[in-house]
């Protein structure tokens, strides 16, 4: 539209105020951890190690796939995420990441190690999860060789690589992430996109936090003022009425 204008086709934009519809949220797929376990049996190296980062770093497949053998930073116990691999047209190429911008993502302790060993004496600018000819690893080539036919093995169809960001999520929370630092570790954009995609997710974490505003009320005393100025309003009214308030 503003090439429109620019041109002289138009003389303004018509799509100014319209509101775009609200995509339909889609099927989300929370694994366990022993689901994670039973599924990355079925993988042969290092695919199986690649399913247990997704897993527990929320990374999205383009961006695993983009991570180089420096991408890992073990000092740190870090990832560092700033590219992404897309698929287009039977083409792959590198590029930004989907918000455009860089993060560094915490490495599990269940990793570390694991990437140590994985990681050693090999070239720093080597993909970190190449395919098997050693070029980069394409989602399509992924998921019909190696992903698809564990997911079936393991009985967890239907699951896809996504899955494992939303199990990521979920897996953090139930460990006691904040909204923020969940929000930090998938790399969206705001918190309140993490809360419009994963609002479901913090509903228990919300019914602790009112129960612990609770239980800090009664121990301030304050539950019990309340309760005395709830009797104090009610003997007001009886008053008012007329009656004994019975």
């Amino acid at each position: 539209m503003q090439l429109a204008i620019r041109d002289g086709r138009l003389a303004r934009d018509p799509t100014i105020g319209v509101r775009k519809p609200r995509p339909p949220r889609g099927r989300q797929r929370f694994l366990t951890h022993g689901e994670v376990e039973k599924l990355a049996r079925e993988l042969p190296a290092p695919y199986d190690l690649l399913v247990v980062l997704l897993a527990y770093t929320g990374l999205r497949f383009g961006e695993a796939s983009a991570l180089r053998v420096a991408s890992v930073d073990l000092a740190r116990g870090r990832l560092v995420v700033d590219r992404a691999l897309t698929e287009l047209g039977g083409r792959i190429s590198e590029g930004t990441t989907k918000t455009h911008r860089s993060r560094t993502v915490p490495i599990p302790r269940l990793l570390r190690s694991r990437l140590a060993d994985y990681i050693g004496g090999r070239d720093a600018g080597e993909w970190l999860f190449p395919a098997p000819e050693g070029r980069p690893l394409r989602n399509s080539n992924f998921r019909h060789r190696f992903f698809d036919p564990a997911v079936q093995r393991a009985g967890l169809a239907p699951l896809t690589p996504h899955d494992l960001r939303d199990t990521a999520a979920s897996l953090a929370v139930a460990a006691g992430a904040s909204v923020k630092a969940v929000q930090r570790m998938l790399g969206h954009a705001s918190a309140a996109m993490t809360l419009d995609v994963y609002a479901g997710l913090f509903d228990e974490e919300l019914d602790e936090v009112a129960d612990r505003m609770g239980w800090a009320a009664e121990a301030a005393g304050t539950a019990g003022a309340v309760s005395t100025q709830q009797g104090l309003d009610r003997h007001q009214d009886a008053d008012e009425d007329g009656s004994d308030g019975a």
